[in-house]
């Protein structure tokens, strides 16, 4: 009992409460005394327990509720399968949800942008160890030490976020704002480099912007053209699609909504509290980073194909797997490194490790997970209402949960 709570308070933390992407750049950390890092240990003889459909449908059942007004679930792996879908697609006719829907998938993209650069590395057309300065001349301040490609992979590269303004007012103002890649990246690297490439990690968009400029660079083509191409038409993913400076979801979709203080602008009353409507918004303030539209079916695709050598060749794959032996930068210094290329590593309930990615726009909250031989894996949406919160989600800490237990 007492290595599954463990296990669940790690996974709490690694899958489901990831840091937001920062909009601003995080200052250097004062240290300061931090009580040591929980280590949950692997368990080697763990084995990946029959599907609990009584779980799973617990953990989506109830909506839609205050935290969520949807939600659709897909369990799969060679240990058993389950599908579940909750709530309602649209609060003003309150139609029914439904598992065949489109939603934006948020970060979930970087596994993505990470495995097109990885193509390219098999193909002799980049290397890991390759300098962004080599490539894109110019990008980066002179000032900047050299930054590796594999060094954006894994969020070790010391890249520092734009300066926008803090809170959702700002996002709400702006939401069908186009930004260039260029005029991210040019409006980030203002600020200093946050550390010594390599040394320390720390997830931002930035990086993935970078890697998806290298890839435009290398091939001749766009990112979305190289993704679509690449991976989505070979995987079969025939209902996902990158959508440039579209602000909307084409096809079927659950409607996305985020609380609101009483009097935001455009606000509805929505139980106790208020939403704003946030399914139309403009994707280009991430970009490369969490543009992707996709349904769960599709992503199951995605992910039973990618760990399977399928879209990355294995030996070429191996960075997806591997934590880099570094500590976060954060105001502590003393937490382990979670990133690997693309993924999290996330020991799971009963010391099973599992590989992931989480995502989130405002509205939706998604995550694709799977153990590494494929025995269980786990693809979510949910229609939070606070997706970007900073607190842990327990809607989805739910459906983790009850999918890897």
């Amino acid at each position: 009992m007492l290595k599954t709570a463990a296990a669940c308070l790690a996974l709490a933390t690694v899958l489901v409460a990831a840091p937001t992407q920062a909009d601003t750049p995080t200052p250097e950390p004062t240290p300061r005394p931090c009580p040591p890092p929980a280590v949950v240990e692997p368990d080697p003889d763990a084995v990946i327990p029959p599907v609990d459909q009584a779980a799973l449908s617990r953990a989506i059942g109830g909506l839609p509720a205050a935290d969520a007004t949807a939600a659709v679930v897909r369990v799969g792996g060679t240990k058993g399968s389950w599908q579940g879908v909750s709530g309602v697609a649209d609060l003003r006719t309150r139609r029914e949800a439904s598992e065949h829907v489109r939603f934006r998938a948020g970060s979930v993209t970087k596994m993505f942008t990470t495995a097109v650069v990885l193509q390219l590395v098999a193909e002799g057309r980049l290397a890991l160890a390759d300098t962004v300065q080599d490539h894109l001349p110019g990008l980066l301040p002179a000032s900047y030490p050299e930054i590796q490609v594999g060094q954006l992979l894994n969020h070790t590269s010391g890249l520092p976020a734009p300066d926008l303004p803090d809170g959702f007012e700002y996002v709400y103002e702006t939401r069908f704002k186009k930004w260039t890649p260029q005029e991210y990246v040019a409006r980030a690297v203002r600020n200093p480099i946050e550390f010594t490439p390599g040394t320390r990690q720390h997830y931002l968009n930035i990086n993935t912007f970078v890697a998806s400029l290298l890839i435009e660079r290398v091939t001749g083509k766009t990112y979305e053209h190289e993704v679509t191409d690449r991976i989505l038409r070979p995987v079969g993913m025939r209902h996902s699609y990158l959508p440039g400076t579209s602000t909307t979801i084409k096809g079927p979709h659950h409607r996305g909504y985020q609380s609101v203080p009483a009097g935001f602008e455009n606000a509805v009353r929505y139980g106790d509290g208020h939403v704003v409507d946030m399914t139309r918004m403009s994707v280009t303030s991430t970009w490369a980073s969490g543009d992707l539209i996709s349904t769960a079916a599709d992503l199951e695709k995605f992910v039973m194909a990618l760990f399977s050598g399928k879209v990355v060749p294995r030996a070429q794959l191996e960075p997806m797997f591997t934590v880099p032996d570094v500590t976060m930068f954060d105001e502590c210094g003393n937490r382990p490194a979670t990133y690997t290329s693309g993924l999290t590593r996330m020991v799971l309930p009963g010391g099973i490790v599992g590989y992931g990615k989480t995502g989130a726009r405002y509205g939706y909250a998604s995550g694709v997970g799977a153990t590494r031989d494929l025995s269980r894996t786990l693809v979510y949406s949910v229609n939070s209402t606070d997706a970007k919160g900073s607190g842990q989600n327990e809607r989805t800490l739910g459906i983790v949960v009850a999918a890897f237990s």
